[in-house]
């Protein structure tokens, strides 16, 4: 099963300086917002999504998983006894989301509380 980081969301005070300072020492530029985040692409197709601190200062990782080990690790969730949700905020908890792309995900909480996320393709 080949498992990828697709993108995490870096809190900061000013979102599009902190994008442009280290795209700037990377040698790289920085992608259009998208909804609240500056983000930074990286080659291997990962985002670094910058947001202001102010918006949510949690820690947020998403991970692209195989679509057919989905739902074995939905189920592992499960049995670990863990909220979930279709809503980055929380909302909709109890269900995963389905995307127009096709893409499934869920969220749910790591033990120090950031907001983890896999889905099968990017949404």
């Amino acid at each position: 099963m080949t498992i990828e980081l697709n993108h995490t969301i870096v809190p900061a005070r000013d979102k599009h300086a902190s994008a442009e300072f280290l795209a700037g020492i990377l040698g790289i530029t920085t992608s259009p917002d998208v909804a609240r985040f500056a983000p930074l692409t990286l080659s291997n197709g990962v985002t670094l999504d910058y947001m202001n601190l102010a918006d949510n200062p949690m820690r947020h990782y998403a991970f692209l998983v195989p679509e057919d080990s989905f739902d074995e690790i939905f189920d592992r969730i499960k049995a670990a006894g863990l909220r979930y949700h279709a809503g980055p905020n929380g909302d909709l908890p109890g269900e995963i989301y389905h995307a127009r792309t096709g893409a499934r995900g869920v969220y749910f909480p790591d033990p120090d509380g950031h907001l983890m996320e896999i889905i099968t393709r990017v949404p």
